[in-house]
C-alpha cells in the first residue's frame, strides 16, 4: 500500500513537470545552454573523479547503446499507453512510428558523419623515436607525424594511430536527440492523468523508468561536456540533435495525422 502510494505521488509530480507547458517550451534551451557552457566546467571539475575515465560503468553500459535503451523504454511506454486507451493497433503503430523515424535519423546521420570524417580526415603515425630531434628543430616540442594514406578512421584508431579531421560528436548528438524525444513522448502522461485516464502500476512504472532514463542522459551529457570538452565537435553534435527535434516534433508532426505523418504525441488519445 505504501509503495503504491509512493509510486502514485512520484509519477504525478514527474508527469506534472514534464507536462507543464513552460517546461516543454524551454527544455531545448536548457540543453542548448548545457552544450554551449558545459565545457567551461572543465576548469572546476576534478580530473581524478571516476567520471573522468571513459572506462566507467555508465559510459560502457549505457552510452554505447544509448539509442537501444531509449527505444526499449519509450516504445514500451507508448505502446502500453496508446493500446490501453484506444485498443487500436493502427493507432498504436502510428505513434510508435515516431521512434522508427528517430532511429532512421540517428542511423542516417551516423553514416553521413562517418563518411564526412573519412573524407576530410587523415591518419598519422607518431614517430616517437624522432620526437626529441623534432623538439630541438622546431623549438615547440612537437613530435613528427608520418602521414598514412588510404586509411579509414576506424582502421586508423584501431591500429593505435592518430586521426585528425573534421568531426562531430556522435555521443552529444545522440544524447540531445534522446533527451528531447523522451521529453516529448512522456509529456503526454500529465494531461492524460488530468483527464482522469486509467493508470495502473505497470504504466506508472514504465513512465518512471523513462523519467529516470531522461535524468541519466542529462547526467551523462553533463559528464561528457565537463570532463571531455571538445570544441566545436560537441557543439555541432548538440546542434544536429536540436535541429532534428525541431524538424520533426516542432515541424513535420504538426501537420497532423496523415499517411505520411504520424502526428504529435497524444493526438488520437487526448484529442480526436
Amino acid at each position: 500500500m505504501f509503495l503504491n502510494s509512493f509510486l502514485v505521488v512520484v509519477t504525478d509530480l514527474a508527469a506534472g513537470l514534464l507536462g507543464n507547458a513552460l517546461f516543454r517550451r524551454h527544455f531545448h534551451l536548457l540543453l542548448s545552454a548545457m552544450v554551449v557552457f558545459g565545457p567551461l566546467l572543465n576548469f572546476w571539475v576534478s580530473q581524478y573523479s571516476v567520471f573522468a575515465k571513459r572506462s566507467h560503468f555508465l559510459y560502457r553500459v549505457f552510452l554505447r547503446s544509448g539509442w537501444g535503451w531509449t527505444c526499449v523504454f519509450v516504445s514500451s511506454f507508448t505502446f502500453l499507453l496508446t493500446f490501453s486507451v484506444r485498443r487500436s493497433l493502427p493507432l498504436t503503430l502510428r505513434h510508435l512510428s515516431r521512434l522508427a523515424i528517430a532511429g532512421v535519423i540517428w542511423l542516417s546521420f551516423r553514416k553521413i558523419l562517418g563518411l564526412l570524417e573519412n573524407a576530410t580526415g587523415s591518419c598519422y603515425e607518431l614517430l616517437s623515436a624522432t620526437s626529441d630531434l623534432a623538439a630541438g628543430q622546431n623549438g615547440a616540442g612537437q613530435p613528427l607525424l608520418l602521414l598514412r594514406e588510404g586509411e579509414t578512421k576506424a582502421a586508423c584508431v584501431g591500429s593505435g594511430l592518430l586521426w585528425r579531421g573534421y568531426e562531430v560528436s556522435e555521443d552529444v548528438f545522440l544524447l540531445c536527440l534522446c533527451c528531447l524525444l523522451l521529453a516529448e513522448e512522456t509529456a503526454v502522461f500529465g494531461p492524460y492523468l488530468n483527464l482522469g485516464g486509467v493508470s495502473g502500476a505497470p504504466l506508472r512504472i514504465l513512465f518512471l523508468l523513462c523519467v529516470l532514463l531522461l535524468t541519466l542522459w542529462l547526467f551523462l551529457l553533463f559528464c561528457l561536456l565537463a570532463y571531455f570538452p571538445q570544441f566545436p565537435t560537441q557543439l555541432l553534435g548538440g546542434a544536429l540533435g536540436c535541429l532534428s527535434w525541431r524538424a520533426t516534433y516542432q515541424g513535420w508532426y504538426h501537420l497532423g495525422p496523415r499517411w505520411y505523418c504520424p502526428g504529435r504525441p497524444g493526438v488520437g488519445l487526448l484529442t480526436t
